[in-house]
């Protein structure tokens, strides 16, 4: 079954140095939907282990499985456009509206 367009829980404004998590999920897809999460239009990537990731600067942690994008530690420069996309193989994958995060 095709995924249905996911919600997405972005917070409208986060204050700096918080922790921030923003949530994507949709229910209907099987087998189940993985979730990317893209900023400014730019898929995000994912954190693995430490090298790369260090490298780019990565102060998140996306989890594909739950849809969770989790900030630890909040900056100016993680303001921008948020929207997730849920995909499983099957029909087209799905996004939901774009919703901007001021920090």
């Amino acid at each position: 079954v095709a995924p249905t367009t996911p919600v997405c829980e972005v917070p409208s404004s986060a204050m700096t140095g918080t922790v921030v998590e923003l949530s994507c999920k949709e229910s209907e897809g099987s087998p189940p939907s993985e979730y990317q999460w893209y900023k400014n239009g730019v898929a995000l990537l994912e954190k693995t282990g430490t090298g790369s990731a260090r490298a780019a600067n990565i102060t998140y942690t996306m989890n594909k499985k739950s849809g969770t994008l989790l900030f630890n530690t909040v900056t100016k420069n993680d303001t921008g456009e948020y929207f997730c996309e849920a995909s499983n193989g099957v029909g087209l994958s799905q996004k939901c509206s774009v919703k901007r995060m001021q920090v």
